[in-house]
């Protein structure tokens, strides 16, 4: 009797594990035939399915699903789900969908794969059955509501898909192909009218990018997929740009707008008040996308992606508009390059970017070349990308445009070598009587002279700063006229300057003095480097030239005087170093500009009346000035505020070298 009760005991045990299973394939198999029994026995083609039992026996059949899943262990697959997947339910269901019968049935079937997606622990992607349905339901359909296109492209975009699992049938896809699909929607849905559905997009997007972690072969394929879709649409939006009529001033300028913001106006989710014909506002929204997307993706996604933009967008679009003749489309192409260069923040782009502007031999001397260009506006825009690209943290930017050329030292005569001073002081002589802007009246004037250099070529901080202040002659000075201060006002600017520099050179390592004097190359003129070559060359020719031009050329030079380099200080910011043959210093160049000015300056009368007024013209002080000598007398004005700015730089730097 105890043992019957014991078998009896068992047996009920047993029948109480397995009564839930049977029930709960029973019930789902009974959702799912009252389903396809609706198609055979209705006759109303118009009733709208939300009228219908449909949506309830869906949302029945996912509670199902989830709930079973709950049950089992992590390896096993529920009897439910079997089912689901041996009876080919997910792609009947897709079918239905797009015919959209019952009208709104679509609707339903996106409801139902984005909870199912959502809501199941395990992955389901990788199974043949699954994907393949979802790849269909990839592309938007017609009459269904964006938003739930959007919420199943997420839910979608979160599955990562590994390997196919060959459910009882070979694969006849590949989950590249279907990521593809996926993307080639989320693209789609990104130019969706409502703002939600494209910000949905683009986080949809941003995550799946996040998934694309290994170094498969199948990884790496879909990674190359996907910067080039992205890439393309970069591209897409870049060809709507009408370069011939774009203004190269508000491109250059262009703000730094999130990708988002452009969806944050939209309060009633609809974007029709954004403009049409923004194509700008969507060019560099995207670009900030992009930017955003490979600040966040894996390394290898990201690398892949920058250099596909490179590629597609850089190397085959924007090369050949910047290498063109015609002024406007060079205008607006340097301009969009110089924004790019700005608001660029990911290092993957940034490398890319500078690799195409630094490392591209034609371009990179044609964009040097053009800060010297018979148009004034070429060479204002290319200036501006110079300074742009010196803001950027990179490295090589600083090592490929001045370092490269300063590192020997060549520069610099024998006698900083330990050659005798005599000979040099007699060669330095003779090259300042060959001189025409070095008359013999300069010198008799002693006001117009820096103090004597010290014997060693290496001043205190009081000496170097003297030298910049001392370089302007007391007969061209205004600034006190207005009561304007003197450098001190610019030590706070240069404190910003300096420290804004230093912290961007930090990580690049660099020396703490300067390298040994090399000989190899004596007898070799020196060479400043290119855009060292345009630089001084520009400012020989400040007193001739546009007001705007000179403050972005002495913009680029006081950022380049600011960087705690010790061959850029001591070239550019010591005045007291020995120059070799032929070579020539910042200080050197602005001792020759003061000389010709000097000479160029006995021509305008009332010299003190002419420059206090052009002075108050230029601080809107003054509507009004005569148009003589205008050009002049602003290049004297921006002298001497140039020399003062070089002044406070020094200041800042010098004594932190020197304790």
């Amino acid at each position: 009797m105890e043992a019957f009760s014991r078998l009896t005991s068992m047996l009920l045990h047993a029948l109480e594990t397995r009564e839930p299973t049977v029930d709960l394939l029973e019930s789902f198999v009974d959702h799912w035939k009252s389903i396809t029994r609706y198609y055979i026995e209705t006759t109303d083609d118009s009733r709208p399915v939300r009228h219908t039992d449909i949506p309830w026996h869906l949302k029945q059949m996912l509670d199902i699903l989830v709930f079973e899943e709950k049950q089992q262990g992590v390896e096993e697959t529920g009897a439910c789900m079997e089912y689901l997947l041996q009876h080919k339910v997910l792609e009947t269901l897709c079918t239905l969908g797009k015919a959209q019968y019952p009208p709104g049935m679509s609707q339903q079937v996106l409801l139902f794969f984005s909870k199912l997606l959502s809501q199941m622990q395990k992955p389901l992607l990788h199974l043949v059955n699954v994907y393949r349905p979802v790849q269909i339901l990839d592309q938007p359909v017609a009459r269904t509501p964006a938003s739930d296109q959007s919420q199943f492209c997420t839910q979608a975009s979160n599955q990562k898909t590994p390997l196919l699992s060959n459910q009882s049938e070979s694969a006849a896809s590949s989950p590249v192909q279907s990521e593809c699909g996926l993307l080639s929607a989320l693209l789609q849905l990104t130019k969706s009218q409502r703002a939600a559905v494209c910000v949905k997009a683009h986080e949809s997007l941003l995550l799946l990018s996040s998934l694309q972690a290994g170094c498969s072969g199948e990884v790496l394929s879909a990674q190359t997929q996907l910067g080039t879709l992205l890439a393309g649409r970069l591209l897409e939006l870049y060809s709507l740009l009408s370069v011939e009529s774009l203004d190269p001033g508000q491109v250059q300028s262009w703000p730094h707008t999130t990708w988002r913001s452009q969806f944050s106006r939209s309060s009633s989710d609809l974007r029709s008040d954004f403009p049409a014909g923004d194509h700008m506002t969507n060019f560099f929204s995207w670009f900030d996308f992009l930017d955003e997307l490979m600040k966040e993706a894996p390394q290898v996604l990201a690398v892949t992606l920058a250099q596909c933009v490179h590629q597609l967008w850089l190397v085959d679009v924007l090369q050949p508009q910047l290498l063109q003749t015609c002024e406007q489309v060079v205008l607006v192409s340097t301009s969009i390059l110089c924004a790019a260069v700005r608001l660029v923040q990911s290092s993957s782009l940034l490398d890319q970017m500078i690799h195409f502007v630094l490392r591209t031999h034609t371009l990179t001397h044609l964009l040097l070349q053009r800060c010297d260009h018979i148009s004034d506006q070429i060479s204002l825009v290319s200036l501006s990308l110079v300074e742009e690209l010196l803001q950027k943290p990179h490295r090589d930017i600083l090592d490929v445009l001045v370092l490269c050329f300063l590192q020997s030292r060549s520069y610099l005569s024998p006698q900083a070598s330990g050659v005798d001073d005599t000979h040099t002081e007699t060669e330095d002589s003779e090259e300042l009587e060959e001189d025409p802007f070095f008359s013999d009246t300069l010198f008799t004037d002693s006001p117009l002279l820096p103090p004597p250099p010290p014997v060693c070529g290496q001043g205190s901080a009081a000496d170097v700063v003297n030298s910049f202040l001392c370089l302007v002659p007391v007969q061209v000075r205004s600034a006190q006229l207005l009561q304007e201060g003197g450098y001190e006002s610019y030590i706070h600017d240069a404190h910003t300057l300096v420290t804004q520099c230093e912290s961007l050179s930090q990580p690049w390592d660099w020396p703490l003095s300067v390298p040994p004097h090399s000989s190899s190359g004596e007898g070799a003129e020196f060479f400043e480097g290119h855009l060292l070559k345009v630089l001084f060359d520009r400012l020989g020719r400040i007193l001739e030239q546009p007001y705007e031009l000179n403050l972005q050329l002495t913009a680029v030079l006081s950022r380049l005087s600011a960087f705690n380099h010790p061959l850029l200080h001591e070239y550019l910011l010591n005045p007291y170093i020995h120059l070799s043959h032929c070579s020539r210093s910042l200080f050197s160049v602005l001792v020759r500009v003061m000389g010709e000015m000097m000479q160029r300056m006995q021509q305008v009368s009332n010299l003190t009346d002419r420059l206090l007024n052009t002075r108050r013209h230029l601080l809107g002080l003054n509507l009004s000035t005569g148009l003589e000598h205008l050009t002049l007398l602003r290049g004297v004005i921006v002298l001497e505020e140039f020399c003062k700015e070089l002044a406070a730089v020094a200041f800042v730097k010098l004594p932190l070298d020197q304790n």
